[in-house]
């Protein structure tokens, strides 16, 4: 019987929130808001999202790489390759687990428009799993 982990409705809430946040902001053009900060802003919305679907059905990541959020939510939806290949790309702006080999690479304005994409991808891949 799988037991869920209470509160995941404000992972899923703060997920829906950040991806609205970095959305309507690249909408409007706001210049506040860089590459770097959309990315962020996305990054973050996947993360809760993904956890809020883990959270509900009563599992948890080993970490919070986009790599090993993938891996846990594959063991609940089955393998999924274009996540994965979308997920792979967001974390290439990122290896900052290892501290010896530690880089970023900052976003372009291009690589915004690709970011903001799979963030409504993953958003979009999990609203039915999200319901109360």
């Amino acid at each position: 019987m799988m037991v869920q982990i209470t509160n995941w409705q404000e992972y899923r809430r703060d997920g829906e929130q950040f991806l609205h946040t970095a959305l309507m902001a690249r909408k409007k053009n706001k210049k506040h808001f860089t590459p770097e900060i959309l990315y962020n802003l996305t990054g973050m919305a996947i993360e809760k999202l993904i956890m809020a679907y883990l959270m509900k059905n009563g599992d948890l990541a080993e970490n919070h790489t986009m790599g090993d959020l993938l891996t846990a939510l594959e063991r609940h939806a089955g393998s999924q390759p274009e996540l994965a290949e979308k997920l792979r790309y967001l974390d290439s702006f990122q290896e900052i687990c290892d501290l010896e080999a530690y880089s970023v690479r900052i976003p372009t304005q291009e690589d915004t428009e690709v970011i903001l994409a799979i963030g409504q991808k993953i958003s979009d891949f999990l609203a039915p799993h999200l319901t109360n």
